[in-house]
């Protein structure tokens, strides 16, 4: 009697190993099979007989979603034989005895998520199939090193920076003082590609769109804030973090997603750095290049308007009642990698995605994806949002002087201050890389005014006028303090005239927050300075920490503005300087191995004369430790702490330990230690 091929008695474990190298997915640490999607990957399958191509009939099926449906690409059936093929190809490429290797090339466009697989068989009494097994689950993400996949990166040292990389640096602080804060992307961790489609589910985003890695990530960039959805994270710049992890404390994005996707809650609490840190890790994690973009005095809500506000009174003094406008210090965003099928040729690449919440688009607190290409060329009229973008890195400083009957002019414009400059991680170092030429035309140059004239025509206003500039010149230092010092503060007024001046200056020296919100004023001077022609003047003034330190705001950000009336002309003068003050750093240390295990020491000395209170420190490392903490309820001055933890390295190669310190009087404390872990 026939032996009739019998439905799948098991399937043999993929060929793991071999699939996950070939697929750069080794790093994954997952209980299923992980792929990319139009590059073939191999399946084991074993029968109660030998398999005989020309009687015998099977197929592999996939499926994805709740309903899946063979028109909608959520149920696909993979068959073995040229004859008959889906839009994923199948081939046998080995028998022996009853157990077939069957090669699977995905659709390189298909739906990115978790598959579930059956196999399907042929008989005389109908088709016999599987039933499910969730062990036999796989997933498939996106792969930027296929060609016609829509995020094909063509440079390998791109692709393992910006998809395989776990370990970033993201700049802040302020232009001419730049600062590094290590993150822990952690985007192979277990449960994070979860947490991650997860995020998907959560938005309602229908099924058939996640393949699109321009829907994925613009339904991404609102999901990562909670304003209007529930998302992954608040945002709060307040302060007060009483009821949540201060946004300085974050080590990681692992602890952020895994709380999401097991509370269902968002997570307190996010600063723009937070959410661009976050957002990478989701991008990075579904095979979307991506990295972390810092733009050094970013323009804000000014909705598409190219100007930045800043008003003075009669006499020259800044009336802080009637400028509403602000400029961040510094402003975090993310690029990722993609084509722009839906723009005209040459705007793909790299695409500015923004999960932090200011404006609306289409509804929802959502930036981009918005091309680097178009922004860069003034096309500020393709989708999504390359107008505020635009705005972040190209408006224009304006100083308005206030008459006493409500009347403005223009004084001053300053058309190189927004935008200063933009960094990012350079590839395969931990250096930084400047991408400023990326986003704009050099300053006063004739394609810069080209671009402007093109984003005008789209509708972005600009200030017009021209005011002559004054013949004296303002110049304020660079300084580095650290935090709990008094310094001088040394202005210099320069006359270019051949005539004396006499200035009527308003020194203003603020605390600030970082989005460049004024806390509290600490200083004001309003000295009257003579200038012999030709001549310069040095007028210092003595900043003691006693002044500001009771004031002081996380990020400890101190705003200086400078500004004045020459008597003679009636020209106003005008300059400003953030100082980020220094903080102590945490010293990180590793022990030696002891059989497999490793420890890692964080040490801190309070230099201050004031107790610390409520401290909390992080530590955690790729491939060594999840996120941990540590809270001390008070640290007296002079004394130090010391905290060791032992772990044992999940991976061999070289990573960090990073641990921040945060608490109420002292934050954006932090430091690292890099460690090389043996085969």
């Amino acid at each position: 009697m026939q032996q009739y091929l019998s439905y799948l008695l098991f399937i043999q474990s993929f060929l793991t190993l071999i699939n996950k190298m070939q697929h750069h997915t080794v790093s994954y640490n997952s209980d299923y099979l992980v792929v990319r999607r139009g590059q073939e990957f191999q399946v084991k399958i074993t029968f109660n007989r030998p398999y005989k191509p020309a009687e015998d009939k099977f197929a592999v099926e996939f499926t994805i979603g709740s309903s899946p449906q063979f028109s909608k690409g959520t149920y696909i059936p993979v068959f073995p034989t040229s004859e008959r093929q889906s839009s994923w190809e199948g081939r046998i490429t080995n028998t022996s005895e009853n157990t077939v290797t069957l090669g699977i090339t995905t659709a390189a466009n298909c739906i990115v998520g978790k598959y579930h697989l059956y196999v399907a068989v042929m008989t005389p009494f109908g088709i016999r199939r599987t039933r499910r097994d969730d062990s036999r689950a796989l997933y498939i993400l996106f792969n930027p090193w296929a060609a016609a996949d829509a995020v094909f990166l063509d440079d390998e040292e791109q692709r393992q920076e910006c998809v395989m990389t776990e370990m970033g640096i993201i700049y802040h602080g302020a232009y001419d003082d730049i600062s590094e804060r290590n993150w822990n992307y952690g985007q192979f961790n277990y449960g994070v590609l979860d947490a991650c489609l997860y995020i998907m589910d959560r938005s309602d985003m229908p099924i058939t769109n996640r393949g699109d890695p321009i829907k994925v990530t613009r339904k991404a960039s609102a999901m990562l804030n909670s304003r209007d959805d529930d998302g992954v994270l608040v945002g709060n710049w307040s302060g007060d973090y009483t009821y949540g992890v201060a946004p300085t404390s974050w080590t990681g994005s692992t602890e952020i997603l895994l709380s999401y996707a097991s509370s269902k809650m968002p997570v307190c609490y996010a600063q723009c750095w937070v959410y661009a840190a976050v957002f990478n890790t989701f991008l990075r994690c579904l095979g979307i290049p991506a990295r972390v973009v810092t733009n050094y005095y970013s323009a804000h809500d000014n909705d598409g308007n190219l100007k930045t506000d800043i008003i003075l009174d009669d006499n020259g003094r800044i009336d802080r009642n009637r400028t509403k406008d602000s400029i961040w210090n510094y402003h975090c965003w993310n690029e990722c990698y993609m084509s722009r099928p839906d723009l005209p040729t040459g705007f793909g690449g790299w695409q500015v995605v923004d999960a932090t919440p200011q404006e609306t688009s289409d509804g929802m607190y959502r930036c981009g994806p918005a091309s680097v290409q178009a922004i860069k060329h003034g096309q500020t009229c393709y989708p999504f949002d390359a107008a505020f973008v635009f705005a972040e890195v190209n408006s224009d400083v304006v100083f308005y002087s206030r008459r006493k009957d409500g009347t403005m002019d223009p004084v001053k414009v300053n058309q190189t201050h927004v935008g200063r400059m933009i960094l990012t991680k350079a590839p395969g170092d931990m250096t930084r890389l400047d991408i400023t030429d990326q986003y704009k035309f050099p300053e006063g140059s004739k394609e810069e005014r080209t671009v402007l004239e093109k984003a005008e025509e789209y509708g972005c206003k600009r200030e017009k006028s021209n005011p002559p500039e004054a013949d004296v010149d303002l110049v304020l230092p660079t300084l580095e303090i650290n935090m709990g010092d008094d310094f001088e503060l040394s202005l210099e007024f320069i006359n270019r005239s051949d005539q004396r001046r006499v200035v009527e200056a308003y020194i203003s020296g603020s605390v600030v927050y970082y989005t460049g919100v004024t806390s509290s004023e600490f200083l004001f001077r309003d000295p009257t300075v003579t200038i012999g022609p030709k001549k310069s003047v040095k007028e210092v003034v003595v900043i003691e920490s006693k002044n500001y330190m009771k004031r002081l705001v996380e990020q400890a950000n101190l705003h200086f503005i400078v500004t004045g009336k020459v008597k003679e002309t009636g020209q106003i003068v005008t300059a400003m300087k953030v100082v980020t003050l220094h903080n102590p750093k945490l010293i990180v240390s590793d022990g030696g191995r002891v059989n497999e295990e490793m420890m890692a020491t964080v040490e801190f000395t309070n230099p201050f004369n004031f107790s610390l209170e409520g401290v909390y420190i992080r530590m955690e490392g790729p491939g060594l430790m999840p996120p941990k903490f540590k809270y001390y309820s008070l640290i007296p001055r002079g004394s130090s702490l010391t905290w060791t933890e032992f772990f044992t390295p999940q991976r061999a190669g070289s990573t960090r330990v990073i641990a921040t310190l945060d608490c109420p009087a002292l934050s954006q404390v932090h430091g690292q230690a890099t460690l090389t872990i043996a085969p």
